[in-house]
């Protein structure tokens, strides 16, 4: 079983990395995957790992659309090949809201919302909520 299949991953912006990572394996369960604190950190319980992304971690940069909008959580995808996978997608009519990202600890491409933002979102979109993100991505070996 790859890490892609045990694991569902969510991806949480914090202040401060290593209060998210106390508060996790302290109060709840988890138990510390690894740790680039303070700019990132994951923790695992179960078949959740929650990627811990700090303010000067790569997945704290906003991107284009979402730069000062709520809703930069993502649910994150691995994948064996990025580049395969972009092109399925493209091919699939699916469009990406940035260029490939490099970063800790992989290569990410972020694939665009398709649903529309529910009036009950605080970031109020009316085409597209970055709430629905979803990131395709590879690990570097």
């Amino acid at each position: 079983m790859t890490a892609s299949e045990r694991y569902a991953s969510v991806r949480y912006i914090v202040d401060d990395v290593q209060t998210a990572v106390d508060f996790y394996t302290t109060h709840l369960g988890f138990v510390l995957n690894t740790s680039a604190a303070p700019a990132f950190a994951d923790v695992v319980r179960g078949p959740l790992r929650l990627l811990v992304s700090g303010p000067k971690s790569s997945g704290a940069r906003a991107t284009p659309d979402d730069a000062t909008t709520a809703g930069r959580n993502r649910i994150h995808l691995t994948v064996d090949d990025l580049d395969a996978e972009i092109d399925r997608l493209r091919g699939a009519g699916l469009s990406f809201r940035s260029d490939v990202l490099a970063g800790v600890p992989g290569v990410l491409a972020l694939l665009a919302p398709v649903a529309t933002c529910s009036p009950h979102c605080p970031c109020r979109a009316t085409e597209s909520c970055p709430a629905t993100d979803m990131t395709v991505r590879n690990i570097y070996a």
